[in-house]
């Protein structure tokens, strides 16, 4: 595995692991039903924006390496 990958792997773990944190403090924290969920309804929108930006950077990443192999192998990516 190359160290861009694991970079890349190690900040998926890294989110993954604070929604879950975060979501079990909140679970766990002295406040009222309703805005307990109020909050964690916020929490988890923000979660998954974070995560399509994620996704989106992954995405363009293996666009860019894919271009770079295919340089490497002297081709040409035809238009689609």
């Amino acid at each position: 595995m190359s160290d861009k990958n694991s970079g890349t792997s190690f900040t998926v773990g890294f989110l993954i692991g604070a929604v879950v944190g975060a979501a079990i403090g909140f679970l766990y924290a002295p406040r009222p039903g309703k805005e307990t969920r109020e909050l964690l309804k916020v929490k988890a929108g923000k979660a998954a924006e974070k995560a399509k930006e994620t996704a989106e950077k992954a995405k363009e990443a293996a666009l860019e390496a894919e271009k770079r192999v295919e340089a490497k192998l002297g081709r040409k990516k035809e238009a689609e």
